[in-house]
């Protein structure tokens, strides 16, 4: 969905596509009756000299006409506006999945991203590993943004999670673990910068260290043991201080449960 709202119909959005004609009309006089251009555009905003919370309730109407019309999974805010999308899409309330274009992806990636989860959307489960030794926490910095994060990654259909946590741990350390414990299931979109498209569940297991060697692999650059106190900067969506520390809270308590959230 472009900065102009009259320019939606064309445009790709995951799960169908708008086109022209009767629809792109109903469209166009969608706002009060007149055209959403007139009334719901960034453009109107600044001419009216419109807050963004008395912008968001045109959006609000705008957003959930095209949701009635398409039933699209995605929409994407494109233009200028979209740099500032945290100011107004919370307040927007829609069925369908709304982010924006600035996520540095175009809608055709967007909806082949989406095309590839089909069904009933769900979480997705990311496994992490606790490997301690000698008091210090074992971390692998990772080749995406060269931060540090506990080894591990998404479950693979068919695995349990703790042979997640196991594979991962030698796959991008190079050492062998066996999961003996686990330590907390944490909601992965709060707290930190949001997964832009997917919700996900993150599972932290503690694991013994039985052996290998520490080996950088395709994902990593570097492998190292840390102490609590001296962290590296941390790729907080993979690996984060609270997680750090209910680690932390579990070498110091064995009867400790799982924390959740």
């Amino acid at each position: 969905v472009g900065e102009s709202c009259d320019q939606f119909a064309g445009h790709d959005i995951a799960g169908q596509r708008a086109v022209g004609g009767q629809d792109e009309e109903s469209i166009a006089a969608g706002i009060d009756g007149v055209d959403a251009e007139t009334r719901a555009s960034s453009a109107a905003k600044e001419r009216e000299g419109l807050s963004f919370k008395q912008w968001a309730p045109r959006l609000q109407r705008f957003y959930s006409h095209l949701d009635f019309l398409f039933s699209p999974d995605l929409i994407v805010v494109g233009g200028g506006i979209s740099r500032k999308a945290e100011k107004f899409l919370p307040m927007i309330d829609i069925r369908a999945e709304i982010v924006a274009a600035h996520s540095q992806l175009d809608a055709g990636d967007t909806a082949r991203i989406f095309s590839l989860e089909p069904g009933y959307a769900t979480p997705k489960v990311d496994v992490r590993a606790a490997v301690v030794r000698d008091g210090r926490i074992l971390l692998v910095r990772e080749k995406a943004d060269g931060k540090w994060a506990m080894p591990g990654g998404w479950a693979d259909v068919g695995d349990r999670p703790s042979e997640t946590a196991e594979r991962e741990t030698q796959e991008e350390s190079g050492f062998d673990v066996r999961a003996v414990k686990l330590l907390g299931a944490f909601d992965a979109n709060r707290g930190v910068r949001a997964n832009v498209f997917f919700h996900a569940v993150k599972l932290v297991f503690l694991c013994e260290l039985l052996g290998g060697e520490a080996r950088s692999s395709m994902e990593t650059l570097e492998v190292g043991f840390f102490d609590f106190d001296e962290l590296p900067p941390l790729s907080e969506q993979r690996t984060n201080q609270r997680h750090l520390d209910e680690v932390r809270a579990h070498l110091g308590d064995s009867l400790r449960p799982a924390a959740f959230d």
